[in-house]
């Protein structure tokens, strides 16, 4: 994934968990140009399986609202049970308030596409 440098190449696996249809496919369409591999669905207990049989490098999860906060931090913790070594960043904008331990990173991105591949990058590193 990364070079002898520390560049990002871009080659990553990436499970995109978001109920936004139109953003999660925008989001999906940015990553692939910037040359990761992603596969995405909507929430569900079918993602927790997904992750378990699959081997990822980074899950992404979208919590567009604060009230979305509790369903993501169980999601990640479910995934984290089957997974624990498993590499979550949460998707949000700047109003949600993140008060769980469990992503790896909180990747503040809306509408900004470089903000973005920023945050995964980072995310992966």
């Amino acid at each position: 994934m990364q070079d002898q440098a520390g560049n990002f190449n871009g080659r990553a696996r990436i499970f995109h968990i978001s109920d936004r249809e139109q953003i999660k496919e925008l989001r999906n369409q940015i990553l692939r140009l910037h040359g990761f591999e992603v596969e995405s669905m909507v929430y569900s207990t079918e993602a927790v399986e997904q992750v378990a049989e699959k081997g990822y490098d980074l899950v992404l999860i979208d919590v567009e609202t604060n009230a979305r906060m509790q369903n993501a931090q169980e999601l990640c913790d479910s995934m984290k049970r089957i997974v624990p070594e498993l590499r979550v960043a949460f998707l949000c904008n700047e109003v949600v308030s993140i008060r769980g331990g469990c992503p790896h990173g909180v990747i503040h991105a809306t509408f900004d596409p470089q903000a973005l591949v920023c945050g995964v990058t980072e995310a992966l590193r």
